[in-house]
């Protein structure tokens, strides 16, 4: 006997929804589409939600134009996240023919959510910030604009004396990379802990933290690029009011306060890994650098079995930096230590999760860990 199910309703209008759907007739097999960034050829981030699902019913979802997105072979070993309540979110099953990407979901419940991460909203966000605020040495140091004038908020904790260090730690530059906010709720659950080892890193340093840059990509559901359609991580040569007033923002408060270190929190869509790139293609790249790259890196490895130095970006040849990146302009700029972090999509292969992959959980721990290699090395940064 033949089963008719009902049909079922694709939405995306919410924060960081992205779907177009081509056909959702069939509820056994949905075919979508994502939509680029706006102003860009970019994509590669989706969520959506699947309402009138069946209990007890396979519903399986297709990309077609995932083998023509932004990172195509990323897709490979990839597994979409899904939930029930927008708080738990499970891999499912998934896979890439080369040319559209499909998943799998056994129904529960009537509705559930997919993405391509377990989604960081906005609403989170200004909960996160009215948090920290309310911490003891804590405060909003200054408020940036987004090109569709959003808030920009750039925290410091710690009291701005003389002669303390300056870390400087951004996040999701890229607006798909969740991720890194994730990372940052980590950063701001440690200070509400506020344990010794913390104190004793803000006796000699301040934490001068943007959670998100990029608010105006991430409510639209970007992969990579603000509304103007700028990648915010190649306009540190070019930053400018109307393209990328978020980077102009953060530049001015740097130039205003001092970095002695800086941290540029990404994901990354290929490789399975945690991972940092150095400023070894930069032509101030010293010994010095050198050595505190190697001394984070090593520091970070006897922490977390989440963090390793054998996969990663290919090394930059002498003086052939990319200064456009935020990374390594910084780091010329500051001679200072200044590395990009990477997360994964997908799982970090060297200690893999099968039920969640990397997620919101334990880039909130790696937050942990890196604040521990920070205390170790603040007395060395300069």
């Amino acid at each position: 006997m033949t089963v008719t199910l009902p049909p079922l309703h694709i939405d995306c209008d919410f924060d960081s929804g992205n779907i177009l759907i081509n056909d959702a007739s069939d509820p056994r097999r949905v075919r979508l589409a994502i939509r680029p960034d706006t102003n860009s050829d970019h994509f590669q981030w989706f969520h959506f939600k699947a309402s009138g699902l069946t209990p007890g019913q396979a519903h399986t979802f297709i990309l077609e134009n995932a083998g023509q997105s932004s990172y195509n072979e990323a897709w490979t070993g990839y597994q979409a996240v899904a939930s029930y309540d927008q708080q738990s979110w499970f891999r499912v099953p998934t896979q890439f023919d080369g040319k559209a990407l499909s998943f799998a979901l056994n129904a529960e419940h009537a509705q559930a959510w997919f993405a391509y991460f377990e989604p960081y909203p906005r609403a989170r966000h200004n909960q996160l910030i009215e948090r920290a605020t309310s911490l003891p040495g804590v405060e909003l140091l200054a408020t940036g604009r987004s090109v569709e004038g959003r808030d920009i908020q750039l925290l410091r904790a710690g009291d701005g004396a003389s002669g303390k260090r300056k870390i400087w730690i951004i996040a999701q530059q890229h607006p798909g990379e969740h991720m890194a906010e994730w990372f940052m709720e980590g950063v701001i659950d440690r200070l509400q802990h506020n344990d010794p080892t913390l104190q004793a890193l803000l006796q000699q340093a301040d934490l001068y933290l943007i959670a998100n840059m990029n608010p105006d990509g991430a409510l639209r559901g970007h992969l990579r690029t603000n509304a103007a359609g700028q990648d915010l991580n190649r306009a540190w040569q070019s930053a400018s009011t109307d393209k990328s007033p978020e980077v102009l923002f953060a530049q001015v408060q740097m130039k205003q306060y001092g970095v002695d270190m800086f941290l540029d929190v990404h994901g990354d869509e290929e490789i399975p890994h945690v991972f940092t790139a150095g400023c070894e293609g930069n032509p101030g790249f010293t010994p010095r650098i050198e050595a505190l790259e190697k001394a984070f890196r090593d520091g970070l490895c006897k922490r977390t079995v989440d963090f390793q130095q054998v996969h990663g970006y290919p090394r930059s040849a002498p003086g052939q930096a990319n200064l456009t990146l935020g990374a390594n302009s910084v780091g010329q700029a500051y001679d200072c230590l200044s590395l990009t972090l990477e997360m994964p999509f997908k799982d970090h292969d060297d200690a893999p999760n099968a039920q969640t992959g990397w997620n919101g959980q334990r880039s909130k721990a790696l937050a942990n860990a890196v604040l521990d290699v920070l205390g170790q090395m603040v007395s060395t940064l300069r």
